[in-house]
């Protein structure tokens, strides 16, 4: 993606000056950044950053995303804690997406740890 397009996380900002400076390696600032930059990492199929920013006592081995599914648009319905003071946080969101089944919603509530940066810990959906 170039710096001229919108970022996929629905901020209207470019990429570039949004979601992809931490998929470039700066750490997201709040545990919202990090949901956010996870969602475009969702929709961009970018697996590694999906896998470095997940939390070590809950990451899986690997990570398999369906091609099949297009991430259409974000929501964040609330949020809990997760600014940059906080050492927790939980990120209420709706992700629209379509598949060879037809279009959807996945509502998620996702629980993130700030220990040397942010991580996602786990969801409940």
């Amino acid at each position: 993606m170039t710096d001229a397009l919108p970022c996929r996380c629905d901020t209207g900002k470019p990429y570039d000056a949004c979601c992809g400076r931490f998929h470039a390696g700066r750490p997201a600032p709040t545990a919202v950044a990090l949901m956010r930059s996870r969602y475009s990492a969702f929709a961009l199929r970018d697996a590694d950053y999906l896998l470095d920013t997940w939390h070590p006592d809950t990451r899986p081995d690997h990570l398999d995303l369906d091609v099949d599914t297009t991430w259409t648009g974000l929501r964040i319905d609330a949020t809990s804690e997760g600014k940059a003071w906080d050492t927790e946080g939980t990120v209420t969101f709706t992700a629209d997406f379509s598949s060879p089944e037809g279009p959807g919603q996945l509502r998620v509530v996702s629980r993130f740890l700030f220990e040397d940066r942010w991580y996602y810990l786990d969801g409940t959906y």
